[in-house]
């Protein structure tokens, strides 16, 4: 009899970002005007790194995915945020909430893994600039992408599996803008410790592993920048790594913030907020803070425009 009373949901609704009314429609023109800066940076990032042969070296390699990465990101958040603002009340099937959680996973994890991979190269060009082109070479870059994305398909699969194993009865109200992990495990009636545990040791695999990557790399690349003896070559190197070190510390400063802290700490009412920083922001910023800063990025879209001007 108990398990005849119980009705499993088929659809979830999305609460979305706040209940009140009159911010909606701000909300949805701001989000609108995010999304659009993301995929026009992005995908002029990318277009860039492509159209350019003398981008086709290992650094724009890593940042030509990254930028795709970013947009891929943002392509299966917001456009879905955004019809949260004008719709009476924003559906999603399970299914659908299962995709774009797969989704959503696979490309944290990715992203996480692109920029410990970016960390090496910046190790390599400074640490052992003479060994660059070999150490680097087309085939090991390929390798660690190989590796990259396999990590997002390990989170994404590891995390959907897990969700789906949970059972969600009559309330279907998910308390965020998405379907992310925490807010569905707190939703569920039957979640249990093992599916908390599998969640923090699947968070910690795909946020410890890049952080120590990134500090092993970027320990050796102080020492090296240590013994330098001019301040010109010391300045250099620092150029060369501090794009990489504030898209590290944006992304995984938001991401340790919203996930590894326990729930009374950080209810899901701020998390979710916290949480537009690595959704939303990351994947905005992230052309910005390449873009003005790198000198070879900046020939290239000279010469783009030059060449457009001309045709």
């Amino acid at each position: 009899m108990a398990e005849e009373n119980v009705s499993l949901v088929s659809e979830f609704v999305l609460v979305g970002l706040t209940y009140q009314l009159g911010l909606q429609m701000p909300l949805f023109f701001l989000f609108l005007a995010f999304y659009l800066v993301t995929v026009v940076g992005n995908l002029s990032l990318i277009s860039l790194i492509g159209l350019n042969p003398h981008l086709h070296i290992p650094i724009y390699f890593f940042l030509f995915n990254l930028s795709f990465i970013d947009f891929c990101y943002s392509s299966a958040i917001i456009p879905k945020m955004l019809m949260g603002f004008i719709l009476k009340k924003n559906l999603i099937s399970y299914g659908g909430c299962m995709t774009q959680l797969f989704f959503f996973c696979f490309i944290v994890f990715s992203e996480s893994f692109t920029l410990s991979a970016m960390a090496y190269d910046c190790y390599v060009a400074i640490c052992k600039p003479l060994q660059y082109m070999v150490t680097m070479s087309p085939q090991v870059c390929w390798l660690l992408l190989l590796g990259v994305y396999g990590m997002g398909v390990f989170g994404a699969f590891s995390h959907t599996v897990n969700m789906s194993f949970l059972t969600f009865c009559t309330d279907n109200l998910v308390n965020h803008y998405m379907c992310d992990v925490l807010p569905l495990l707190e939703l569920s009636c039957n979640g249990s410790y093992v599916n908390v545990l599998v969640v923090w040791i699947v968070v910690t695999i795909g946020i410890g592993i890049p952080i120590s990557a990134i500090f092993i790399s970027y320990g050796f690349i102080l020492g090296s920048i240590c013994h330098i003896s001019s301040t010109e070559g010391r300045s250099k190197a620092f150029s060369t790594c501090s794009s990489h070190i504030i898209a590290v510390s944006l992304f995984f400063g938001s991401g340790v913030f919203m996930y590894l802290k326990p729930p009374s700490i950080l209810p899901l009412d701020q998390g979710k907020v916290s949480s537009l920083f690595y959704t939303i922001v990351v994947p905005m910023f992230n052309p910005l803070i390449y873009s003005p800063r790198n000198k070879d990025v900046k020939l290239a879209l000279k010469k783009t425009l030059d060449w457009i001007t001309v045709s």
